[in-house]
């Protein structure tokens, strides 16, 4: 006689199975210190290849504030060594990316990251008003240096477009929604592992001011945007969709800054 036993669905591929295995700080604090470290390896890849060229240091400090390609190298630069040293990371633990939720796409993310653009902007424009209405002399019309200055042409454009609209989203998602945030929900409650993470993702955005001081309100922006994209990441259990979102957030002010120069 045989026995009827209840059959266990396979888990979803797209959807971790268990925790990360390495220690939260440490992870955090890795990825941290190879941000910083990135930044100053971009730096000094494009600021010795304009001294081989002969250039005095003024000259290269004009060219760095002024040069589209310059600003591109230098992103794309850090970009690259931020995303090899976390697969050396990932590696060492014996895990690849699709672990932090880079899993094949589907349809549906695409779906996913597009329903949440409304609420995402409802949220931040109440959002702002109110911060607005309680902290005298909150500046939500603060202009943000995001280091791509004096873009003219097709080809400085669609280089803009690739950075910010393209490489920037994938590269962050991996980075704070895949690493960071898999990291804190081992060690912490997940509230607080939300919370942490978009704390840091809006952190990194402070110094967008540039020399009118910290930028406020981006700090506000990301970290509501954050709530999302962490969302749509537990909700999909891929960074598809939060990545959908973020480029979408981008190529709105792309759109603002370069083409329609309304910001």
């Amino acid at each position: 006689m045989k026995l009827k036993t209840d059959k266990v669905s396979p888990p979803a591929t797209n959807a971790p199975t268990r925790q990360v295995p390495w220690i939260p700080l440490v992870g955090v604090i890795f990825i941290i210190t190879m941000f910083y470290l990135a930044q100053v390896i971009g730096g000094s890849v494009v600021t010795g290849y304009y001294a081989a060229k002969g250039l005095s240091e003024t000259e290269i400090v004009a060219a760095l504030g002024s040069s589209v390609f310059a600003q591109f190298s230098f992103v794309l630069i850090t970009q690259i060594v931020i995303l090899y040293a976390l697969y050396r990371f990932l590696k060492y633990y014996k895990t690849t990316f699709q672990r932090i939720g880079l899993v094949r796409p589907r349809w549906r993310d695409l779906w996913y990251g597009l329903s949440a653009v409304v609420p995402y902007y409802v949220l931040f424009f109440i959002t702002a008003a109110v911060v607005t209405s309680l902290v005298p002399g909150f500046d939500v019309n603060q202009k943000q240096e995001i280091g791509f200055d004096n873009v003219q042409g097709f080809l400085p454009l669609g280089l803009t477009f690739l950075i910010l609209v393209i490489l920037q989203p994938i590269i962050e998602e991996i980075v704070v929604r895949g690493f960071i945030y898999d990291s804190l929900k081992k060690g912490l409650p997940i509230v607080l592992a939300v919370i942490g993470t978009s704390l840091l993702f809006a952190a990194a955005h402070l110094p967008a001011g540039g020399a009118t001081g910290p930028l406020y309100i981006a700090a506000v922006d990301t970290f509501l945007l954050s709530l999302f994209l962490i969302y749509l990441r537990e909700k999909t259990g891929s960074l598809w969709a939060s990545i959908t979102l973020h480029s979408f957030k981008n190529g709105v002010a792309f759109l603002a800054l370069f083409i329609f120069k309304v910001a």
